[in-house]
């Protein structure tokens, strides 16, 4: 099912071969989860990928994005009780080569697929990667369409027995996970990334800091965190807005009781109400 040039269709859907989020990954992504045709978290979801594409020149109305993501997320929910909603929005076509289009004419569409409900909050196994996440880079911060290093770790993950890929940056700290953002419990405080060391402002993340950790009185501390330090936390979880959060039982060969830890059951019990019917 797909939203494409202002409506819902089955497909297929013409598509310009030169549009640059094709030839050039020149676009931005947005995945939320929909529940009985309602987007979780929508206001968070649809005002970053606007200020994605406001950042990168190619401004697309929140009010535009919104309905795609709400028309779709209705029409999925007639079929399946939970869909990802994927959202894209490229800079369109332009001339050949790096320059862009003097007057940018984006892209937006939209498509739905079915999620099973076992996924959330599901705990998986972390298979620390050798290709490292470029906090330098601008793009870190934006979920952009460049998502090879991310499709590559997790193939190696795969193969290695793994569920996802664990990313540090260029200057050895830990970053996030493939596809979710990364936390700790030290001493019964929340520990994260900061956005500096290459990390992803995560709709989920920014639930777990502003308003889990608030309701629950934990403490948080976003600071850098290597490797040999993480695997010494006493739990570790990753979230995203699929999975919502999700225990880490193994990092490599280390293994955690992540889903046993009081810190990650309180969290676990005060988000499953924001993914409720």
């Amino acid at each position: 099912m797909l939203w494409f040039d202002g409506g819902l269709t089955e497909g297929p859907v013409p598509f310009d071969l030169g549009d640059r989020g094709l030839t050039l990954g020149d676009g931005v992504f947005d995945t939320a989860l929909a529940r009985h045709g309602r987007i979780l978290f929508e206001a968070a979801h649809v005002d970053r990928l606007a200020t994605a594409t406001a950042t990168l020149g190619f401004p697309v109305a929140p009010e535009r994005i919104a309905e795609a993501m709400r028309d779709l997320a209705e029409a999925a929910g007639r079929v399946h009780p939970l869909a990802a909603i994927r959202t894209t929005v490229t800079r369109g076509s332009g001339p050949r080569g790096l320059g862009p289009p003097a007057a940018p004419r984006p892209v937006l569409w939209a498509s739905a697929a079915p999620v099973g409900d076992a996924l959330a909050f599901a705990p998986l196994t972390l298979h620390p990667t050798e290709i490292r996440r470029n906090e330098t880079s601008p793009a870190a911060s934006l979920k952009t369409l460049g998502y090879l290093d991310a499709v590559l770790a997790a193939g190696a993950a795969r193969a290695a027995g793994f569920d996802e890929a664990l990313f540090r940056n260029t200057r050895g700290h830990v970053a996030c996970a493939g596809t979710a953002n990364l936390f700790a419990v030290v001493d019964a405080t929340l520990v994260t990334p900061p956005l500096s060391d290459g990390v992803l402002p995560g709709i989920l993340r920014g639930e777990v800091l502003s308003g889990c950790a608030s309701r629950l009185g934990l403490p948080v501390a976003e600071r850098s965190v290597g490797l040999e330090a993480l695997l010494r936390a006493d739990a570790v979880f990753v979230t995203n807005s699929l999975r919502g959060l999700a225990p880490v039982t193994a990092i490599g060969e280390t293994a955690f009781a992540s889903a046993d830890h009081p810190v990650v059951a309180a969290l676990i019990a005060d988000l499953r109400d924001a993914f409720a019917p």
